[in-house]
C-alpha cells in the first residue's frame, strides 16, 4: 500500500505569501512557515483546540495584534499561561480574513510578527 503526503492545510497562506518565497517545514504534525530567516507562521490542522493558524510573535505585541486579530489567543497546547505563539482557531467566523491580513502583514515586514529561530545545537561531541 502506498503513502501519501498529507496535502499542507491551510494552502491559501502559502499562495498569498508566494511574493515572499515562503519555505514550509514539516514540524510536529504541522507545518512551519518561514520568510527570509524568520519562522512567521504554523499551519495545524488536528480538529483539536490549536488548529488554525499560529502567529509567532513575542509578548510584548499581544495588545496591538489583539486589535488586528479579536479572536486571536494563546495556544493550549503547551499548557496553561500565555505563550509567544498566538492562534487564529480554523472554527472562527473571521478565521480567512484573519489568515489573510496576517499575510499582508508578512509581506509589509510588520515586525510584530514572526522570530527568528534559535540556532540548533551542534550534535558533534566534544
Amino acid at each position: 500500500m502506498a503513502t501519501t503526503k498529507k496535502a499542507i492545510p491551510f494552502n491559501f497562506v502559502i499562495e498569498n505569501l508566494f511574493a515572499a518565497n515562503p519555505i514550509v517545514k514539516p514540524m510536529f504534525g504541522a507545518y512551519a512557515v518561514y520568510v527570509e530567516n524568520k519562522i512567521v507562521l504554523i499551519l495545524r490542522d488536528k480538529d483539536d483546540v490549536d488548529s488554525g493558524v499560529w502567529l509567532a510573535t513575542n509578548s510584548e505585541h499581544h495588545d496591538s495584534l489583539k486589535k488586528d486579530f479579536p479572536t486571536m489567543r494563546t495556544i493550549e497546547l503547551f499548557g496553561s499561561g500565555v505563550s509567544s505563539w498566538q492562534i487564529i482557531h480554523k472554527d472562527e467566523d473571521d478565521f480567512e480574513t484573519s489568515a489573510n491580513l496576517a499575510c499582508d502583514l508578512i509581506l509589509k515586514g510588520d515586525n510584530r510578527i514572526g522570530r527568528v529561530p534559535k540556532p540548533k545545537k551542534s550534535k558533534r561531541s566534544k
